[in-house]
Formats: C-alpha cells, sequence, structure tokens
C-alpha cells in the first residue's frame, strides 16, 4: 500500500498522526487532489498544528476555486475562518469570512448550506464582540439551515452557539435547552471529530460561566474519555486538562488537579497562541495559594497575565493571605470597576466580600453579598445559590450578629455538601463555629472546628489549616494581631480606658458600630473580655 493509501486509511481509523505522515509524505511526492488536502487539513488541526492546518485549507480553497468547485471553496474558507477565530485572530479571520461570501454569490445558488456556515460565523463574530441579540440572530439562521440540509455539523455548532447567546441574553433556560439538546447529537458520535471537541469545549464554558457545576462535570467526563480514545489528539487535550483540572479541585483532589494543570499549561504552550493558556495558568496559580505555595502561586498568576489572563480575583486572595489587605482591596476594587457583565462579576464578588471585610468596609462587603443575591436569584444555580448564602452568612458574621448568620450558613453548608465540594464546606464550618462561639456555645463551635480541620488536612490546605489552628488554640493572627485598621483604632481606645460611646464620638461612628468591632476584635484574638483584649494590645505593642 502506498502513503497516499496509507493516509486514507489511517484517517479513516483516527489515527491523525499517522495520516498527517502519511498524506504529507504522498503530498511531497504528487501534490494532493482537493479530497486529500481536506482529510490532511483535518488531521493536522487535530494533531494541534493548526497553523499547517489552516495553510492546507487555503491550499484547498485556492484549488476549488480553480476546478470552478465554489462551494468546495465556501468550505475551505470556513474552517480556515473557524481556525482562525478561535484563535483570537479577528481581522484574518473576518478576511477569510468575507472572501467565503464573495466565492458564494459568484456561485449564483442561494439555497446551499454554506450559506448557513457563514451564517454560523456571524454568529460567532457578534458573541466575541459583545452583541449577544445579533449573535442570537445568526445563530438561529444558521442551525435553521443546518436542520433544513440535515447538516449535523452545522446544526451542532449553531444549537451551541444559540445556546451561549441565549444565556448571554439571561434566558438561562432556553439557553441550557439548546446546550443539551445539541450535546445529544455529540454524545451520540453524529458529528465530525473537530465539530466534537469544540462542542465540549463550547458547553463546559458556558456551564462555567453559569455556575452550573452538574453538567460541567458531566461533559468534561466525557471529554476526557473522548480524548482518550483517540491516543495521537493534540487539539481539545490542553482544554481537557484544563477543565478536568478544575473538576478535580472542587471534588478536593488538589495534586491531582496540580499535576492536570500544568500538563495543560504545556500543552496549550504548543503551538503559541491558543486563548485557553492563561487560563490554565491562572489555574495553576489558584492551586498554589490553595496549598499554600505562595511563591509558586505569584509566578503561575504572572504568567497568565502574560497570557492575557486578569489573575483575578486569586491575586487579590494571595495579597490578603500574604497579609497585605489594603494591596488585595485596591486589586478587588479596580476589577469590579472594570468588569460590568454579571457572570464576570459574579466571579470577583465572593473575593471581594472576603477582601472588604478585612479591610472594614463591611458595609461595601454587604453591597457586594446583595449584588450576589440578585445574580444568584436569576441564574438559578445551586453553586451560586451556596456562594450567595455563604456570603450572606460572612457579612452578618462580620456585623456582629451571629443569630442571623447562622441560617445562611446553615444553608450554604447543606449546598456544598450537595455539590461535594469539601475545601468551600470546610470553610463554612469555620464560620459555623465561629458563629456559635460569639453565641457562646463553645462545644457546638469545638465540633464544627474539628470536623473542619480533618477536611483542611485531607486537602493539604496549609493556609486555612494554619489560621484554623491558630482559632482553636486562642492565638491571634501571625501578624500578632490579624485586625483591620479600624479595629486596631478601637483596641487602642479600648486598652487605654475608653467606654464605648467615648470611643464612638471620638471616631466619628454609631456606638453600634464600636460594639461589633469590640466583638470582632476579641473573636479575632481569642480572648473573652474587654480586659484580656487589652492586655494583648500592651503585650504585642500595639500602645
Amino acid at each position: 500500500m502506498d502513503s497516499l493509501q496509507q493516509g486514507r486509511s489511517a484517517f479513516l481509523r483516527h489515527a491523525w498522526a499517522d495520516s498527517c505522515l502519511c498524506l504529507e509524505a504522498a503530498d511531497h511526492r504528487t501534490p494532493l487532489q482537493m479530497d486529500d488536502l481536506e482529510r490532511l487539513a483535518v488531521a493536522t488541526y487535530l494533531v494541534g498544528r493548526e497553523l499547517d492546518s489552516t495553510r492546507v485549507w487555503t491550499r484547498s480553497f485556492h484549488a476549488a476555486r480553480e476546478q470552478g468547485e465554489h462551494l468546495r471553496a465556501v468550505r475551505s474558507a470556513f474552517w480556515v475562518a473557524f481556525v482562525l477565530l478561535n484563535r483570537g485572530d479577528l481581522p484574518a479571520s473576518n478576511g477569510w469570512v468575507g472572501r467565503g461570501r464573495r466565492v458564494l454569490e459568484e456561485s449564483g445558488d442561494p439555497d446551499v448550506v454554506e450559506r448557513g456556515y457563514l451564517g454560523y460565523l456571524a454568529g460567532l463574530q457578534a458573541i466575541f464582540g459583545g452583541d449577544a441579540g445579533a449573535a442570537r440572530e445568526a445563530f438561529e439562521g444558521a442551525a435553521s439551515v443546518g436542520e433544513h440540509f440535515r447538516d449535523r455539523d452545522l446544526a451542532t455548532l449553531s444549537g451551541l452557539g444559540l445556546g451561549r447567546a441565549l444565556i448571554r441574553l439571561r434566558r438561562l433556560a432556553d439557553g441550557l435547552a439548546c446546550l443539551d439538546e445539541a450535546m445529544v447529537a455529540v454524545s451520540g458520535g453524529e458529528v465530525s471529530p473537530i465539530v466534537v471537541g469544540d462542542a465540549y469545549c463550547t458547553a463546559i464554558d458556558a456551564c462555567r460561566e453559569i455556575f452550573d457545576l452538574s453538567r460541567a462535570r458531566t461533559w468534561t467526563q466525557e471529554l476526557t474519555l473522548w480524548c482518550d480514545r483517540h491516543a495521537d489528539l493534540v487539539a481539545f487535550r490542553g482544554q481537557c486538562l484544563l477543565h478536568r483540572s478544575e473538576l478535580l479541585q472542587s471534588r478536593g483532589a488538589w495534586q491531582e488537579a496540580l499535576e492536570q494543570a500544568r500538563q495543560a499549561c504545556r500543552r496549550l504552550s504548543r503551538p503559541t497562541g491558543q486563548l485557553a493558556t492563561g487560563a490554565a495558568h491562572y489555574q495553576q496559580g489558584e492551586l498554589h495559594r490553595l496549598r499554600g505555595e505562595f511563591d509558586d502561586a505569584e509566578a503561575a498568576y504572572a504568567e497568565a497575565r502574560r497570557h492575557g489572563r486578569e489573575p483575578q480575583p486569586g491575586l487579590a486572595m494571595l495579597r490578603l493571605a500574604q497579609g497585605d489587605a489594603d494591596a488585595a482591596a485596591a486589586a478587588i476594587r479596580r476589577g469590579l470597576a472594570e468588569t460590568g457583565s454579571p457572570w464576570s462579576r459574579s466571579r470577583l464578588l465572593p473575593a471581594a466580600v472576603e477582601v472588604l471585610i478585612a479591610v472594614d468596609a463591611t458595609d461595601e462587603a454587604r453591597a457586594a453579598s446583595s449584588e450576589l443575591d440578585e445574580i444568584a436569584d436569576e441564574f438559578n444555580s445551586r453553586m451560586l445559590d451556596a456562594v450567595a448564602a455563604q456570603l450572606r452568612g460572612t457579612v452578618d458574621l462580620a456585623a456582629g450578629e451571629p443569630g442571623p448568620a447562622l441560617p445562611s450558613l446553615r444553608r450554604a453548608l447543606e449546598l456544598w455538601q450537595q455539590l461535594e465540594v469539601p475545601h468551600e464546606v470546610g470553610r463554612v464550618r469555620v464560620l459555623i463555629g465561629q458563629a456559635c462561639r460569639q453565641l457562646g456555645d463553645d462545644e457546638a463551635a469545638t465540633s464544627e472546628w474539628e470536623t473542619a480541620r480533618t477536611a483542611f488536612a485531607d486537602l493539604e490546605a496549609a493556609p486555612d489549616l494554619a489560621g484554623l489552628d491558630r482559632l482553636m488554640r486562642g492565638e491571634p493572627a501571625p501578624d500578632a494581631h490579624g485586625l483591620s485598621p479600624r479595629e486596631l483604632e478601637v483596641l487602642r481606645s479600648v486598652a487605654s480606658g475608653r467606654t464605648n460611646r467615648q470611643i464612638a464620638a471620638e471616631l466619628v461612628i454609631s456606638e453600634r458600630t464600636v460594639d461589633r468591632h469590640v466583638s470582632n476584635i476579641l473573636t479575632k484574638l481569642g480572648v473573652t473580655s474587654r480586659t484580656a483584649a487589652a492586655a494583648f494590645a500592651y503585650e504585642a505593642k500595639l500602645v
């Protein structure tokens, strides 16, 4: 069997690397005809040689035009534009869309499936440009063409695009219904390999956007199995590793998640310019931060930024863990000021609440918590409901209101347990313990903390473990206090013998606010009286 026949045979077996090798050898001897050029273009894409793939599709485009096969030329132009658009090269992609439209008009046939493919590209351009309304119209038109011609690739791609557009338009139920329907064709093996990989990544990204953890887990597992069945597949494997890392992180398998994130960084660095590269480095930074490996986290966040991924809110949380609450607050405030969409803000608001409480901006933290409540009501996501309940309890606790905090925290605990996210389960248990301690139920507080400690130890969550150990031993935070600037002012006044009324007048705040600060000070220092707090202030040379 000659190399051309071997290349064709390997293509049918989905042995993409062998197909590339044989078809390129055959092409070196005698230039390939269009059918084989198209096979080579697909195979080079699937082994991760995206730019080589666009060059082969370009050859196919010109060959089709020379032979008067306008519709095949349009299809080749579509794939060039598709690859470039997904790489983020919008100007070059736009040029190929224009080429495709011009050739389609030259064909003189308005009722062809290729018109739907170009309509799909128009939808992608609109969604990337932030115009969800225009994207919805374009995807609906393309989906209609796909169904009319029974073209499963087009119908599936357009259905997924329509789902994303409807989600952006806040029609979440309709959007998820489109995603579910489109993924039936993917799971059933009804579409081509390039569409399979793109479909999984599109669907998973949509689910991450709206905090649909259940669907994201299901489709990540399916994508992993699909990639594993194709040993020499490179395209989509990097994104698969990234999604798998995020899945493992949520499940609590942090060491394995870190290894998957590292592999994703290596995969996505070849070829250069892949949009997910920054996300993979950010994911690596998140895992290092959670494990207490702060220098490694710093380096990973820097790489994320270098590859175009703004490293927030992770970097702000790192600064908070390093004791620089003011820098954390400045970063998170800037991030919120620059972010408009609810799905993007919902990723910043949880960190914002924690950071703002640390700098004694409780009212600002409550506003951030209320905003997330509104987003959670709209998204109808168990995960976002869990986050919102946790934030409500956190703010109430910071405001010195442990009674109102407990119902929210217990609701958060229930939801995180249902979602099987052990780290958040542990974090909520710490907060419940603090509320119980403030209410005088030391036995319940100790029980919650011991359960949380076991979870943190299993996760190797070093910062959480260290903080909880200090809390359980009644020790102050590492800077000798762990208090916000305002709490330090109040503590100094307490140590000087002033009453709450005198402190309120001196600092121009309400007496109720002073009460709250004093309660927080006692909790953070692990003491039970103003006298003990004053003694600590003198021993730590804070006054």
